[in-house]
């Protein structure tokens, strides 16, 4: 009988950052084995540093693809795509907390790798492990994130970065732009672009049959009959109207310092925020721990932890491994939603 846990992808993230302490304390729960194969890109030698930081007697397996993997836990399998050396990394016993060009290409390697497999369908999704966008840059990538990346490797023009939580999930309008950039980058056909992924994504990898969407205005008091900026009534406004008529249940643009807190009561599946922060400062005062960052209208299903590579606690083994596991959870209900 042939094994129908979905096979995910795991991106090891930058090497000096918590990803390899998470990914050891994830790979360390037996339910992770229970609904899925999961499978690391990453370095071995890393990953065996992260479990001695841990105390962990979880092994690695090497393998050269994914259909090699035994996927038995306390075995953890590892597509081995670099060979760093930790005692490099380290001096005087604290991990150097500066990335550099060896382990900016590193974790680009392990990005490209995976969507790679993934547009194979030799894994059923990607979750990826934090990174950092200097090291990125270092590597010579022209790309600011994960998001962008991907997309651009999946030869896809129309996606969007939702965050997602029990309570919450917040879709970006503008993504990784300057705050002085916003305002000049949203557009009425953007607005309802990323109203549509949204709602087709929240039916296929979501199964909610008919989502609610709400959408926040970008200036105060949602601009207030523009008294506080003209973006609702020239932009947002008339993108709410279109959406409406092409069949979305959408409502809004609704004052920003409001619609979030009707959002995590379940007012609406999902709220369409105009910028990064507006979006993540109220999500990520619900979900800290256990938030997801999923990538919509992708061909691939790809989620990632919520937070960064948080240097100034790596590599001491204090690192919360929650919104980890959370991500393969969701990667793997995604996955599994999309074979119905």
């Amino acid at each position: 009988m042939s094994d129908k846990r979905p096979v995910i992808g795991i991106t090891m993230g930058d090497p000096l950052g918590i990803g390899p302490e998470i990914l050891v304390a994830a790979l360390e729960n037996p339910y992770i084995y229970e609904i899925c194969r999961p499978v690391i890109l990453g370095d071995i030698n890393i990953m065996k540093g992260a479990a001695n930081l841990k105390k962990s007697n979880i092994q690695f397996k090497k393998v050269n693809s994914p259909e090699n993997g035994s996927y038995i836990h306390g075995c953890a399998d590892i597509l081995c795509l670099s060979s760093l050396s930790l005692d490099k990394l380290i001096q005087k016993s604290s991990i150097l907390k500066k990335p550099d060009v060896e382990t900016g290409k590193a974790m680009l390697n392990y990005i490209t790798k995976a969507v790679d497999l993934a547009l194979k369908k030799d894994i059923s999704a990607i979750v990826t492990c934090p990174i950092t966008k200097t090291g990125l840059k270092m590597a010579g990538s022209k790309f600011l994130g994960h998001t962008e990346l991907i997309a651009s490797r999946t030869k896809t023009d129309k996606y969007a970065m939702m965050l997602a939580g029990e309570n919450l999930k917040v879709v970006l309008v503008t993504i990784h732009i300057p705050i002085s950039e916003v305002a000049s980058k949203i557009n009425k056909d953007k607005i309802i672009k990323i109203i549509k992924i949204t709602v087709n994504s929240l039916k296929e990898r979501f199964g909610i049959k008919n989502p609610k969407i709400a959408v926040a205005g970008l200036n105060p008091h949602a601009g207030e009959d523009s008294l506080f900026g003209i973006q609702e009534e020239k932009i947002i406004i008339p993108a709410v109207k279109k959406a409406k008529q092409q069949g979305f249940n959408v409502f809004g643009p609704f004052p920003p310092d409001t619609v979030f807190f009707y959002g995590a009561k379940g007012k609406y599946d999902s709220v369409i925020s105009m910028y990064h922060d507006q979006g993540l400062i109220p999500f990520k005062m619900i979900h800290f721990k256990d938030g997801v960052n999923t990538t919509l209208g992708l061909p691939i299903i790809r989620t990632s932890v919520d937070h960064g590579t948080a240097y100034d606690i790596s590599w001491k083994g204090i690192a919360d491994h929650t919104s980890l596991v959370q991500a393969i959870k969701m990667a793997v209900h995604q996955a599994k939603m999309m074979t119905l």
